[in-house]
């Protein structure tokens, strides 16, 4: 690894040498472009060579010079590239970093009408805000300029991931009129299909505890109008817990909440989201009894 590091150095020094071109008449003759290419790929070998020493921060730099030099000769692919794989090593040092450097990608694929590239690296930013860097409001904005961007492209497998994330965070940051929308609309266009149509419930589950975080007359007045959208939700475990939660939260019932809620639990374990949601309701109830 330190060999590998030395040789990295070693490149660097030689990228930069190579760049020293002479001045005026001189530098027709030297072959200036050839001299920018050759420092590149000094630039690239050496984040290669850093990558095997994990030295990322290094390796991130490399590339970061390797792209500026590519965007400086209007090589706009290539310069995407190597900002991507700046970013991929200062992910793993330095979480700011790797967001700077897929923005520039970004900006160059959105230049270059490559859309469904800056979607997914768009998602990568969420997901860095969503992980190395917490922050769910840019997540959340990461994850909604990437659904605009796949369903701009007609992948709306891709969109739906997105705004599922988008509603998923905005449920969490208690935008819970924005996370019922766009899980009502899921819900809907998933019932225009046979292949997707038996994961409405979910859809209509999650909006459903939403509304019950608000309102519950407003979560009386969406089940029924989900059942109306989709007959067979009434059958799911969803819905019926659904109701038992509402009798419970009418009865100001906190210890039938969440014996209701273990019951489900043990037979379809709730993550992480269900659980602060399911949460929430229950302290609703103990800090407001009459708000139900």
């Amino acid at each position: 690894m330190a060999d590998s590091e030395a040789k990295g150095h070693a490149l660097i020094a030689e990228a930069r040498a190579k760049l020293q071109k002479p001045s005026g008449l001189l530098s027709f003759f030297f072959g200036g472009s050839s001299k920018v290419e050759d420092a590149v790929e000094c630039y690239q070998r050496a984040g290669n060579m850093f990558k095997m020493a994990k030295k990322w921060n290094e390796a991130g730099k490399a590339f970061c010079e390797a792209a500026s030099l590519h965007a400086k000769a209007d090589s706009k692919h290539d310069a995407a590239t190597n900002y991507v794989d700046a970013a991929n090593c200062f992910k793993k040092s330095d979480a700011n970093e790797a967001v700077s450097c897929l923005l520039k990608a970004i900006e160059i694929y959105t230049d270059m009408g490559r859309f469904t590239m800056a979607a997914r690296h768009h998602q990568s930013i969420a997901e860095i805000y969503e992980t190395e860097a917490p922050d769910l409001e840019a997540a959340t904005s990461h994850y909604e300029k990437a659904a605009d961007y796949f369903r701009g492209e007609e992948s709306n497998s891709s969109a739906n991931k997105c705004i599922l994330k988008v509603a998923q965070h905005a449920a969490q940051l208690a935008d819970y009129e924005k996370a019922i929308s766009i899980y009502e609309q899921v819900a809907a266009t998933s019932l225009e299909s046979s292949l997707l149509k038996y994961s409405a419930k979910e859809y209509f589950f999650r909006a459903g505890l939403c509304h019950l975080c608000v309102d519950m007359l407003n979560a009386q007045l969406a089940l029924d109008r989900y059942i109306q959208q989709y007959p067979a939700f009434q059958d799911a475990r969803e819905y019926k817990l659904l109701k038992v939660l509402m009798e419970h939260m009418e009865e100001q019932n906190v210890d039938g909440f969440t014996e209701a809620v273990k019951d489900y639990d043990s037979v379809s374990r709730f993550d992480q989201w269900y659980t602060t949601i399911l949460l929430r309701i229950k302290k609703s109830v103990q800090d407001n009894p009459d708000l139900c």
